[in-house]
């Protein structure tokens, strides 16, 4: 029997076809089971959330998982919204899909949990933003404006008719004789089919009335990081600049599930005098339009300046971080400053304003000397509202664990803002050059990274290609959206690659897709065919990585709060690297083979690399070798996997320095020998790593070894900061280890007081 095969449309109707043949309307209440197929993993998140719609919850989307033979996603997870404890409305139910790709292209649900652990909402109740029918504007309001008199539709001022949409385009209108009617106040449930048009009425009524608007805050979706409002304010809102009072007025827009836009929240009162009706100009340029409209590029990086016989006029950013932060703020990093000597921070400053601020301990600083080879720039405050813009450099450790390398609160998005704030992380770090950095693809953040590091590997963030993805692949077939994923996870060679792109591209008539080309010119930033050959540490391609510090501080956290959550988080995550630190240098792994190999390394790497190592050896048995090429004292072998055709890599071997590279290049993303180069070091009887496949970041002693490399390259000063940040971490963990029983409590003192002897 054939199985079920389900194709679910976003519009709200799911198709549901069994041998071909489509059936009655009672199958759409059909749940969801074991076995249950999918043409695509987008189509069983419908068909979940359509189920989730008609019992009464939300669905999120989970983790993915993905393939570590060529990173393609193979499985997906569907959870209910209050899954996990990371919000208080979260209750950490358990109810999921999870659905897995077959080798045919089709998706199975092959795991399912259906009770929840908490009360369902009345039956559809609890529809998914996502998946709603579009409701057409509801006709009140509609009706309310047409009761106003001065009000007229955008298609009555232009061709004398009615509009079709019953929503409110508003043109900019002239003042004067021109016979135009003068706009309406704004009020609370005005419509309007774009937050263009809301901007350009705005503009238009404080014109009419006597001050000038700038672009507030944003907000953004935490699903999918859409625009969901925006707030439009008055000039002389906040006190960043002597000519501003804080006026409270402003307009704020929310986006509505049919894709318009309605205002929401409304102040019309003005702390000072307004001024005679000023004129603007009528007329946008596309550049204008293009950024109310930006959804996919993060923060956008320039102010909406007045025009000028037609061209717009960039005008400096104000900073977004509120003057009651930097006393506080100054306030703590002096206290720091008396009980660290190698805290370190800097403010910048312009036309004597406070703007951006970077700060770092003396352990941050340290852990950089040993791990700032990969850093992740985190600015996810960018996806969802924030009252602050708190971003953070992190690494990662010997452990695999996140450790931070610098935190900032960042005045704007510009250009000069990024530049500053890598300059500044650079000084901080005694001249530490990354090789990569995970950060976002705003041309702003990507031009200060050449600037400041050139050569470094830029990779994007996953939860912006992600995000547009969603919205530029909304519209495609979902014939071409698999095709896509097939081209950027499964292509072998750049080659390949290419002409899968360009075979894509043509046959869906897709040529002129900026987008698409822009994606395709910037590729060696987010193909994971392109990064593989790049040291990452690991960093999966793809995936989202966790803030550092979680929900404990983000763009909403209180300025009362965050001192003490920072100090908090911080702690948290420091005491997990000491935990770990301490089980490395304490416990012992356990071996699974004889392999002299093996032993070498359960020796000398921490837990978690020694483990991903002893994965790869015990996965190499599996592995044929075949040499294939041989001349002087080069050889290439073919590794395949004992029956998998399709699972094959070329491994190189020079035996003037016992160098060895594969085409999987697993060692050069990781810093970890895979599984083909130990099949071809067993069939040549090497057993033990050549020293350069040994990296010192991945070593118990990472700490002690890269620290005595730190002494050609930093100052006197900073080198002693260094050296009493890890005296003191290695007395800590005397301290917890001797404090566990009176047995170790006198081991640890009399090793103490045996080393003083030495020193002294």
């Amino acid at each position: 029997m054939n199985p079920m095969v389900v194709n679910a449309f976003p519009v709200g109707i799911v198709h549901v076809i069994n041998s071909g043949n489509v059936e009655s309307e009672g199958d759409l209440r059909m749940e969801p089971s074991v076995g249950l197929e999918f043409n695509s993993s987008d189509e069983a998140r419908d068909f979940y959330g359509l189920y989730a719609m008609r019992v009464g919850f939300k669905i999120r989307t989970g983790q993915l998982y993905r393939s570590r033979r060529d990173g393609s996603v193979s499985s997906r997870r569907f959870v209910c919204s209050k899954e996990g404890f990371q919000l208080n409305s979260r209750t950490g139910c358990p109810a999921f899909i999870r659905v897995q790709r077959r080798d045919s292209g089709k998706w199975v649900i092959d795991q399912i949990q259906k009770d929840h652990n908490h009360e369902l909402g009345l039956e559809g109740e609890n529809n998914s933003p996502v998946l709603q029918q579009k409701p057409p504007v509801a006709p009140k309001s509609l009706v309310e404006v047409l009761r106003r008199p001065k009000v007229k539709l955008l298609g009555q001022i232009e061709n004398g008719g009615s509009s079709p949409s019953g929503i409110i385009n508003f043109k900019r209108q002239k003042r004067g004789g021109d016979g135009r009617q003068p706009l309406p106040e704004p009020y609370t449930g005005l419509e309007f089919n774009t937050a263009n048009e809301a901007y350009e009425y705005y503009q238009s009524y404080a014109e009419s009335v006597g001050f000038r608007v700038r672009i507030g805050q944003l907000f953004r979706s935490k699903n999918d990081g859409s625009i969901t409002s925006r707030r439009f304010v008055c000039s002389k809102e906040g006190f960043q600049h002597p000519s501003r009072v804080g006026c409270g007025a402003f307009m704020r827009i929310k986006k509505k599930d049919s894709g318009s836009w309605m205002v929401d929240r409304l102040n019309k009162d003005h702390n000072h005098d307004l001024g005679e009706q000023t004129v603007y100009v009528n007329k946008f340029s596309t550049a204008s339009k293009k950024f109310i409209e930006e959804e996919t590029n993060g923060m956008v990086s320039m102010d909406l300046g007045e025009m000028n016989t037609g061209k717009l006029i960039k005008r400096s950013r104000e900073s977004k971080i509120g003057t009651d932060w930097y006393p506080v703020l100054l306030e703590y990093f002096q206290t720091r400053q008396a009980e660290d000597t190698g805290f370190f921070y800097s403010v910048e400053v312009d036309n004597g304003s406070c703007r951006s601020v970077f700060w770092a301990d003396g352990r941050s600083r340290y852990s950089c000397s040993q791990f700032g080879d990969v850093v992740i720039l985190d600015t996810s405050y960018r996806k969802s509202n924030y009252v602050v813009p708190f971003a953070t450099f992190v690494g990662v450790n010997h452990h695999k664990q996140p450790v931070l390398l610098g935190s900032a609160l960042i005045a704007n998005e510009s250009k000069e803002c990024f530049t500053w704030l890598f300059q500044t992380w650079f000084k901080a770090m005694s001249c530490c050059r990354p090789k990569s950095i995970i950060a976002d693809q705003d041309m702003a953040i990507q031009q200060a990274i050449t600037e400041v590091f050139p050569g470094a590997h830029h990779q994007f963030s996953s939860w912006q290609i992600r995000a547009k993805e969603r919205e530029n692949l909304r519209s495609m077939p979902i014939e071409f959206r698999y095709e896509y994923e097939k081209c950027i996870y499964e292509s072998q060679t750049t080659v390949e690659f290419n002409t899968t792109w360009n075979s894509l591209v043509n046959k869906y008539n897709l040529k002129g897709n900026a987008w698409l080309q822009q994606m395709y010119d910037k590729r060696e930033s987010w193909v994971p065919l392109y990064l593989r050959g790049k040291f990452f540490a690991g960093i999966p391609i793809g995936e989202t990585v966790e803030s550092f510090f979680g929900t404990q501080v983000n763009g909403q956290t209180p300025l009362r709060e965050f001192i003490p959550r920072y100090e908090q988080g911080l702690e948290q995550c420091r005491e997990d690297e000491r935990k770990e630190d301490f089980n490395s240098f304490n416990l012992q792994s356990f071996s699974q083979t004889k392999e002299a190999i093996e032993e070498q390394c359960r020796r000398l790497y921490t837990f978690t690399i020694f483990k991903i190592f002893q994965d790869e050896l015990l996965q190499s048995y599996s592995y044929i070798g075949i040499k294939t090429y041989e001349e002087g004292t080069i050889c290439r072998y073919l590794v395949r996997r004992s029956g998998h055709e399709n699972d094959k890599h070329a491994v190189t071997f020079s035996a003037v320095n016992l160098s060895v590279n594969c085409s999987c290049q697993m060692f050069e993303f990781e810093g970890v020998v895979c599984r083909h180069v130990l099949k071809v070091f067993k069939l040549l009887n090497i057993r033990e790593l050549p020293s350069q496949y040994i990296l010192p970041r991945w070593l118990r002693n990472a700490e002690y070894r890269i620290l005595c490399g730190a002494e050609s390259r930093v100052s006197s000063q900073e080198l002693k900061a260094f050296m009493i940040w890890s005296l003191r971490e290695t007395a800590c963990k005397y301290v917890e280890c001797g404090t566990t029983s009176v047995e170790k409590y006198k081991l640890a003192y009399e090793i103490m007081r045996e080393g003083g002897k030495r020193l002294y």
